[in-house]
Protein backbone atom coordinates (compact mmCIF):
# COMPACT_ATOMS: atom_id res chain seq x y z
CA UNK A 1 0.00 0.00 0.00
CA UNK A 2 1.56 3.62 -1.02
CA UNK A 3 2.46 5.75 1.28
CA UNK A 4 -0.52 9.19 1.71
CA UNK A 5 0.21 12.11 -0.08
CA UNK A 6 0.13 14.15 2.63
CA UNK A 7 1.25 12.40 5.54
CA UNK A 8 2.22 14.08 8.41
CA UNK A 9 1.78 17.68 6.69
CA UNK A 10 -0.50 20.67 8.37
CA UNK A 11 -3.41 22.12 6.26
CA UNK A 12 -5.34 24.79 6.93
CA UNK A 13 -8.39 25.26 5.27
CA UNK A 14 -10.16 28.59 5.30
CA UNK A 15 -13.90 28.05 4.04
CA UNK A 16 -13.77 24.70 5.71
CA UNK A 17 -17.28 24.48 6.73
CA UNK A 18 -18.49 24.98 2.89
CA UNK A 19 -18.63 22.72 0.39
CA UNK A 20 -15.41 22.95 -1.61
CA UNK A 21 -13.87 23.11 1.70
CA UNK A 22 -15.12 20.24 3.45
CA UNK A 23 -14.70 18.26 0.54
CA UNK A 24 -10.91 18.84 0.66
CA UNK A 25 -10.73 18.69 4.55
CA UNK A 26 -12.05 15.00 4.45
CA UNK A 27 -9.25 14.20 1.51
CA UNK A 28 -6.73 15.81 2.94
CA UNK A 29 -7.58 13.98 6.45
CA UNK A 30 -8.00 10.57 4.25
CA UNK A 31 -4.02 11.24 2.86
CA UNK A 32 -2.47 11.82 6.56
CA UNK A 33 -2.92 15.20 6.97
CA UNK A 34 -3.51 17.19 10.25
CA UNK A 35 -6.69 19.73 8.68
CA UNK A 36 -7.30 22.55 10.28
CA UNK A 37 -10.97 24.18 9.72
CA UNK A 38 -11.53 28.05 9.57
CA UNK A 39 -14.29 30.24 8.92
CA UNK A 40 -17.39 31.65 10.74
CA UNK A 41 -20.03 28.97 10.62
CA UNK A 42 -19.15 27.01 13.78
CA UNK A 43 -22.23 24.15 13.52
CA UNK A 44 -20.40 23.95 9.39
CA UNK A 45 -17.05 23.09 11.07
CA UNK A 46 -18.07 21.02 13.26
CA UNK A 47 -19.53 18.63 11.21
CA UNK A 48 -16.90 18.23 8.84
CA UNK A 49 -14.21 17.53 11.99
CA UNK A 50 -16.65 14.61 13.25
CA UNK A 51 -16.65 13.62 9.35
CA UNK A 52 -12.51 13.49 9.32
CA UNK A 53 -12.97 11.76 13.25
CA UNK A 54 -15.15 9.22 12.17
CA UNK A 55 -12.92 8.35 9.43
CA UNK A 56 -10.35 8.03 11.70
CA UNK A 57 -8.86 11.21 10.89
CA UNK A 58 -7.23 14.83 12.67
CA UNK A 59 -9.22 18.05 12.73
CA UNK A 60 -9.51 20.93 14.35
CA UNK A 61 -12.04 23.86 13.84
CA UNK A 62 -12.01 27.50 15.11
CA UNK A 63 -14.37 30.49 14.10
CA UNK A 64 -12.35 33.16 12.03
CA UNK A 65 -13.66 35.41 10.31
CA UNK A 66 -11.28 35.66 7.06
CA UNK A 67 -12.16 39.40 6.09
CA UNK A 68 -10.36 39.84 10.31
CA UNK A 69 -6.74 40.39 9.05
CA UNK A 70 -5.49 40.24 12.63
CA UNK A 71 -8.17 37.46 13.80
CA UNK A 72 -6.31 35.23 10.50
CA UNK A 73 -2.97 36.31 11.70
CA UNK A 74 -3.27 34.85 15.36
CA UNK A 75 -4.81 31.63 14.04
CA UNK A 76 -2.33 31.26 11.45
CA UNK A 77 0.59 31.60 14.38
CA UNK A 78 -1.52 29.58 16.45
CA UNK A 79 -1.66 26.59 14.27
CA UNK A 80 2.30 27.60 13.10
CA UNK A 81 2.99 26.87 17.11
CA UNK A 82 1.46 23.60 16.72
CA UNK A 83 3.65 22.33 14.46
CA UNK A 84 3.94 24.21 11.69
CA UNK A 85 1.50 25.26 8.39
CA UNK A 86 2.78 23.15 5.09
CA UNK A 87 -0.57 23.78 3.49
CA UNK A 88 -2.85 26.38 2.88
CA UNK A 89 -6.20 26.49 1.21
CA UNK A 90 -8.83 29.58 0.35
CA UNK A 91 -11.85 27.89 -0.21
CA UNK A 92 -13.68 31.12 1.23
CA UNK A 93 -16.82 31.75 -0.68
CA UNK A 94 -18.53 35.54 -1.88
CA UNK A 95 -21.91 35.93 -2.55
CA UNK A 96 -22.24 37.92 -5.30
CA UNK A 97 -24.68 38.82 -8.62
CA UNK A 98 -24.22 36.53 -12.21
CA UNK A 99 -26.32 38.13 -15.35
CA UNK A 100 -26.60 41.43 -14.39
CA UNK A 101 -25.79 43.80 -17.55
CA UNK A 102 -23.62 47.07 -16.58
CA UNK A 103 -26.87 49.42 -17.07
CA UNK A 104 -28.40 47.79 -14.38
CA UNK A 105 -25.57 47.20 -11.76
CA UNK A 106 -24.73 48.88 -9.22
CA UNK A 107 -20.99 49.56 -7.93
CA UNK A 108 -21.49 48.08 -4.85
CA UNK A 109 -22.78 44.80 -6.47
CA UNK A 110 -19.58 44.98 -9.20
CA UNK A 111 -17.16 45.43 -6.20
CA UNK A 112 -18.62 42.92 -3.94
CA UNK A 113 -16.87 40.02 -5.70
CA UNK A 114 -13.44 42.07 -6.04
CA UNK A 115 -13.25 43.57 -2.59
CA UNK A 116 -14.62 40.11 -1.34
CA UNK A 117 -12.55 37.28 -2.74
CA UNK A 118 -8.91 39.68 -3.04
CA UNK A 119 -9.04 40.58 0.49
CA UNK A 120 -9.41 37.33 1.38
CA UNK A 121 -6.07 36.33 -0.77
CA UNK A 122 -4.18 39.03 0.61
CA UNK A 123 -5.38 37.99 4.08
CA UNK A 124 -4.50 34.41 4.04
CA UNK A 125 -1.44 35.19 2.11
CA UNK A 126 -0.02 36.97 4.05
CA UNK A 127 -0.78 35.55 7.03
CA UNK A 128 0.39 31.72 6.47
CA UNK A 129 3.62 32.59 3.92
CA UNK A 130 5.47 33.68 6.62
CA UNK A 131 5.07 30.15 8.37
CA UNK A 132 6.12 28.08 5.43
CA UNK A 133 8.75 27.44 3.50
CA UNK A 134 12.66 27.01 3.74
CA UNK A 135 13.49 23.36 4.77
CA UNK A 136 9.93 22.58 4.59
CA UNK A 137 8.05 23.38 1.50
CA UNK A 138 4.47 25.08 1.77
CA UNK A 139 1.59 25.19 -0.34
CA UNK A 140 -0.83 28.16 -0.76
CA UNK A 141 -3.84 26.89 -3.13
CA UNK A 142 -6.61 29.24 -3.81
CA UNK A 143 -10.49 28.55 -6.19
CA UNK A 144 -11.04 30.80 -9.32
CA UNK A 145 -13.44 30.23 -11.83
CA UNK A 146 -13.57 30.14 -15.76
CA UNK A 147 -14.78 33.86 -15.36
CA UNK A 148 -11.33 34.77 -15.46
CA UNK A 149 -11.43 33.99 -19.20
CA UNK A 150 -14.58 34.10 -20.43
CA UNK A 151 -16.04 36.78 -22.58
CA UNK A 152 -19.72 37.09 -22.16
CA UNK A 153 -22.14 39.50 -20.53
CA UNK A 154 -23.66 39.31 -16.91
CA UNK A 155 -20.52 38.44 -15.05
CA UNK A 156 -18.58 41.72 -14.34
CA UNK A 157 -18.23 41.96 -10.69
CA UNK A 158 -17.60 37.67 -11.14
CA UNK A 159 -14.87 37.83 -13.80
CA UNK A 160 -12.41 40.69 -12.68
CA UNK A 161 -12.40 38.75 -9.20
CA UNK A 162 -11.72 35.63 -10.83
CA UNK A 163 -8.85 37.05 -13.16
CA UNK A 164 -7.88 39.13 -9.79
CA UNK A 165 -7.18 36.28 -7.88
CA UNK A 166 -5.22 34.18 -11.11
CA UNK A 167 -3.42 37.19 -10.76
CA UNK A 168 -2.37 37.74 -7.31
CA UNK A 169 -1.48 33.62 -6.96
CA UNK A 170 1.09 34.33 -9.98
CA UNK A 171 2.96 37.33 -9.18
CA UNK A 172 2.74 36.09 -5.39
CA UNK A 173 4.30 32.10 -6.74
CA UNK A 174 7.31 34.66 -8.28
CA UNK A 175 7.60 36.39 -4.49
CA UNK A 176 7.29 33.25 -2.13
CA UNK A 177 9.29 30.67 -4.96
CA UNK A 178 12.43 31.69 -3.53
CA UNK A 179 11.51 30.47 0.22
CA UNK A 180 10.45 27.52 -1.49
CA UNK A 181 6.40 28.13 -1.16
CA UNK A 182 4.39 26.80 -4.55
CA UNK A 183 1.19 28.97 -5.41
CA UNK A 184 -1.45 27.37 -7.54
CA UNK A 185 -4.91 27.91 -8.48
CA UNK A 186 -7.09 25.87 -9.07
CA UNK A 187 -10.29 26.59 -12.23
CA UNK A 188 -13.17 24.35 -11.50
CA UNK A 189 -16.44 25.97 -13.28
CA UNK A 190 -19.90 25.47 -11.11
CA UNK A 191 -19.66 22.37 -9.36
CA UNK A 192 -22.89 19.75 -10.43
CA UNK A 193 -23.15 18.48 -6.28
CA UNK A 194 -22.31 21.75 -4.54
CA UNK A 195 -25.62 22.67 -4.04
CA UNK A 196 -27.04 19.48 -2.66
CA UNK A 197 -23.89 19.80 0.33
CA UNK A 198 -24.60 23.03 1.11
CA UNK A 199 -22.84 25.21 -1.39
CA UNK A 200 -23.78 29.09 -1.59
CA UNK A 201 -24.47 28.35 -5.48
CA UNK A 202 -27.52 27.18 -4.74
CA UNK A 203 -28.94 30.76 -4.27
CA UNK A 204 -26.48 32.27 -6.76
CA UNK A 205 -27.58 30.01 -9.61
CA UNK A 206 -31.80 29.95 -8.62
CA UNK A 207 -32.29 33.06 -10.88
CA UNK A 208 -30.97 31.38 -13.81
CA UNK A 209 -32.42 28.35 -13.00
CA UNK A 210 -35.73 29.68 -12.60
CA UNK A 211 -35.46 31.62 -15.86
CA UNK A 212 -35.41 28.66 -17.88
CA UNK A 213 -37.85 26.56 -15.71
CA UNK A 214 -35.71 24.33 -14.39
CA UNK A 215 -34.53 23.50 -10.78
CA UNK A 216 -31.11 24.48 -9.82
CA UNK A 217 -29.79 20.48 -10.00
CA UNK A 218 -31.49 20.13 -13.34
CA UNK A 219 -29.78 23.82 -14.26
CA UNK A 220 -26.26 22.32 -12.84
CA UNK A 221 -26.72 18.80 -15.13
CA UNK A 222 -28.01 20.32 -18.37
CA UNK A 223 -27.91 24.00 -18.55
CA UNK A 224 -26.36 26.13 -20.76
CA UNK A 225 -23.10 25.89 -18.94
CA UNK A 226 -23.18 21.95 -19.34
CA UNK A 227 -23.40 22.81 -22.78
CA UNK A 228 -20.29 24.73 -22.82
CA UNK A 229 -17.97 22.62 -21.77
CA UNK A 230 -16.11 19.88 -23.99
CA UNK A 231 -17.16 17.21 -21.60
CA UNK A 232 -20.70 18.01 -21.76
CA UNK A 233 -20.83 18.20 -17.59
CA UNK A 234 -19.62 19.78 -14.35
CA UNK A 235 -17.18 18.86 -12.58
CA UNK A 236 -17.49 17.49 -9.02
CA UNK A 237 -16.55 18.21 -5.34
CA UNK A 238 -14.63 14.59 -5.55
CA UNK A 239 -12.99 15.68 -8.54
CA UNK A 240 -11.78 18.74 -6.85
CA UNK A 241 -10.89 17.35 -3.72
CA UNK A 242 -8.91 14.53 -5.08
CA UNK A 243 -6.83 16.97 -8.12
CA UNK A 244 -5.81 19.81 -4.43
CA UNK A 245 -4.58 16.64 -2.85
CA UNK A 246 -2.30 15.99 -5.47
CA UNK A 247 -1.32 19.58 -6.05
CA UNK A 248 -0.51 20.11 -2.30
CA UNK A 249 1.75 16.70 -2.68
CA UNK A 250 4.88 15.85 -3.65
CA UNK A 251 4.17 15.19 -6.46
CA UNK A 252 3.13 18.11 -8.33
CA UNK A 253 6.74 19.99 -6.54
CA UNK A 254 7.55 21.23 -9.91
CA UNK A 255 4.34 23.25 -10.42
CA UNK A 256 4.03 26.63 -9.42
CA UNK A 257 2.95 29.79 -10.46
CA UNK A 258 -0.07 27.86 -12.32
CA UNK A 259 -3.44 27.53 -13.02
CA UNK A 260 -5.21 23.95 -13.30
CA UNK A 261 -8.18 23.82 -15.15
CA UNK A 262 -10.58 21.96 -13.92
CA UNK A 263 -13.92 23.52 -15.52
CA UNK A 264 -14.33 19.78 -17.74
CA UNK A 265 -13.60 21.86 -20.73
CA UNK A 266 -15.25 25.38 -20.27
CA UNK A 267 -14.88 27.20 -23.66
CA UNK A 268 -13.13 30.11 -22.74
CA UNK A 269 -11.87 33.45 -25.08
Amino acid sequence: MSEPLLKDRNAVIYGGGGAIGGAVARVFAREGARVFLAGRTRARLDAVARDIAAAGGTAETAEVDVLDQQAVEEHAGAVAAAGGIDIALNAVSVMHDQGTLLADLSLEEFMRPIDGFLRTSFIIGKAVARHMGRTRPGVILTLSEPGAKLAVGGILGHGVSAAGKEAFSRLLAAELAPGNVRVIDIRPHAVVDAPAAGSYTKDLFAPSAAAAGQSVQEFLEDGGMVQGTLLKRLPTLSEIAETAAFLASDRAGAMTGAVVNLSVGALVD
